[in-house]
């Protein structure tokens, strides 16, 4: 087996770690913060011998996991490593910073990975000696769960990074999608109506309750409110902004009022006892005006980043389904409706959008064609 390189060892760096080791391989990783590496095997551990508790992993499993992770002071102990996935600070100076000290140390055909959910892969690999072993690597939380990657080359990253990295990752057990180097990848991005839209239902008068019911008769596990409730409003608020500005401010990405004030108002889901509708439960009731409005941007977004090229429908489909359990992918659901149907939908909307926000519907030209 080769050797994977991991560096980070917050709550998603080690998951990736312990995604690799679980698979055979042998994962070398460090972290910057002592004691971050000082507890990184303990806690491993604690996370193994949970699911041995729960039956779902021998203790010869366990062992075996741990046995495979060796910790390191610094990248310098990262010769050996096939592949090295990055999961630190989300800040470009840093991501640039270790990427050429990984250069200095690793072979020349070694793959770094950047685990970013929100930099350019481009710009992370523009002053690298070796840009063509560069690409994104984006695992969800926890990594240990999820199944999916979302797999993101630059425009210079040549054919065998793109393979071997797929090839290793496939073999540690994950679904990779190959995505475009564009902001929010697949999944952040085509999320993004799925709150967007509701968040503008519920500044219209409606409650929360009852939109995230419509979904749930839809045969969505969760509602958009209470999907936010789990992520956190300040998270969700942090990537909707994010994506805005990286998006030149389109109404598509709207911020809408309601989730800044939610965020201000402190009560941001489930880590903080209270949010849009958690602790309450939500019983699912059919309103099909709600679930298609929702769904008609739904696809509308992802017929936008087909558009854009470097994926395909299938990949956006499995990649939503993966990414948030969402029992549809937006090309099947549009399978459903048809596009003339969203169409309607969406000059419905713009029709009795204020001004700012119209352009916000506009079809993409797979919707039209």
């Amino acid at each position: 087996m080769e050797t994977i390189g991991v560096v980070g060892l917050g709550t998603m760096g080690l998951g990736i770690a312990q995604v690799y080791a679980s698979a055979g391989f042998v994962v070398i990783a460090t972290d910057a913060h002592v004691p971050a590496r000082e507890t990184a095997r303990t806690r491993m551990a604690e996370a193994l011998d949970a699911r041995v508790s729960a039956g779902k992993l021998t203790k010869e499993a366990r062992d075996a996991t741990l046995a495979n992770l060796q910790i390191v002071e610094s990248v310098q102990g990262f010769a050996p490593c096939t592949l090295v996935i990055e999961a630190i600070v989300e800040r470009l100076d840093a991501k640039q910073s270790l990427f050429a000290a990984l250069e200095a140390v690793l072979a020349p055909t070694a793959i770094l990975a950047t685990n970013t959910s929100s930099i350019p892969v481009a710009q992370i690999a523009a002053p690298a000696s070796h840009p063509d072993r560069i690409l994104a690597l984006h695992f969800f939380n926890p990594p240990t769960a999820m199944k999916l990657v979302e797999l993101a080359p630059h425009a210079g990253t040549s054919a065998t990074t793109i393979t071997r990295a797929r090839a290793l990752t496939e073999a540690a057990g994950k679904t990779v999608i190959q995505c475009p180097d564009r902001p929010g990848f697949i999944v952040n991005r085509c999320a993004r109506p799925f709150y967007g839209e509701a968040l503008a239902l519920l500044q219209e008068g409606h409650s929360a309750t009852e939109i995230d019911a419509a979904m749930l008769a839809r045969g969505y596990r969760l509602g958009p409110f209470a999907l936010i409730d789990l992520i956190g409003a300040d998270i969700n608020l942090a990537a909707t902004e994010g994506l805005s500005v990286a998006m030149q401010n389109h109404p598509r990405y709207h911020v809408f009022p309601a989730l800044k004030a939610q965020v201000a108002s402190g009560k941001l889901g489930r880590k903080s006892a209270e949010g849009f509708i958690f602790p309450a439960k939500v019983t699912p009731a059919p309103n099909p005006a709600i679930a298609q409005r929702i769904e008609a941007t739904l696809i509308n977004e992802a017929a936008w980043l087909l558009h854009e090229g470097g994926t395909d429908a299938q990949g956006i489909d499995t990649a939503m389904k993966l990414g948030l359990n969402f029992p549809l992918g937006p090309f099947e659901i549009l399978t459903h409706y048809g596009k003339p149907a969203v169409r309607a939908t969406l000059q419905a909307l713009a029709a009795k959008a204020p001004d700012a926000l119209r352009p916000r519907y506009a079809p993409a030209p797979y919707l039209t064609e």
